[in-house]
């Protein structure tokens, strides 16, 4: 079977979409993980929404997931951020809501642990370095782990006592057989790698190979709308840059 992995997808509908599209050239895809922050930063957190509800998706929950339901305080969010969410929180229907309230913090699936920031703490924690990775391969069982919330491809390895770090790039492909991983697809909405293409990866079960993708998109029609929604203008820059 083959998975299409994806996270943060911050309301952006242009990116998300082109990531379906895109998965298409590669064969396509069975199911769906999702590792959070589905809202957040971009125009479109209601039809992102709808959007993912429809491929029936394993999702679990990011921190601006929460704080657009209330479950968290966005006073630990920068001034920016907390006026997204503010405004995010503002264009959530009902259902909208449900789906993001009820979404859970790690799941744990065949030989995978997804969580949005950590294994040590699923909602928060950023894992950028491999001494944070090492601190994290004792949180969870699996051999691999799945996360998002940086927003950059990143693979951690654990070998003996030490853990490698790599970063990805687009076309990669991984054998992760036999080893201990934990690996971000990227974001797919808000990547800060300082490329500002869409990131995603699929996963095929049968042959155990995991392939990074890269896909352009219509940043220009998505930065047109955050600027006419009022949003700050710094969260529509940076996708131009992809920081």
């Amino acid at each position: 079977m083959k998975y299409l992995i994806i996270a943060d997808i911050h309301s952006n509908l242009e990116a998300f979409q082109s990531v379906l599209d895109d998965a298409k050239n590669y064969g396509g895809f069975e199911r769906v993980w999702c590792l959070g922050d589905v809202v957040g930063y971009g125009p479109d957190p209601s039809a992102c929404i709808k959007l993912l509800m429809g491929l029936d998706p394993l999702c679990v929950s990011g921190n601006h997931d929460q704080a657009a339901v209330g479950k968290i305080d966005i006073g630990d969010f920068n001034s920016e951020a907390a006026r997204a969410n503010r405004w995010t929180a503002g264009q959530l229907s009902e259902d909208d809501r449900d789906y993001l309230l009820a979404l859970p913090e790690k799941l744990v699936q065949d030989d995978f642990t997804l969580v949005h920031g950590s294994p040590r703490m699923p909602v928060w924690e950023y894992i950028a370095h491999a001494f944070t990775a090492a601190d994290n391969f004792g949180y969870f069982d699996t051999p691999y782990c799945l996360v998002g919330h940086t927003h950059v491809p990143f693979l951690f390895e654990q070998e003996d006592s030490t853990v490698k770090e790599s970063y990805l790039t687009d076309g990669d492909i991984l054998m992760p057989a036999g080893k201990r991983l934990i690996i971000n697809p990227g974001g797919v909405g808000q990547p800060r790698d300082r490329d500002p293409r869409a990131a995603y990866v699929i996963y095929n079960s049968e042959d155990g190979i995991i392939h990074h993708h890269r896909v352009s998109y219509e940043i220009g029609l998505t930065q047109d709308k955050m600027e006419a929604a009022g949003l700050p203008e710094f969260l529509v820059s940076r996708l131009g840059w992809g920081v």
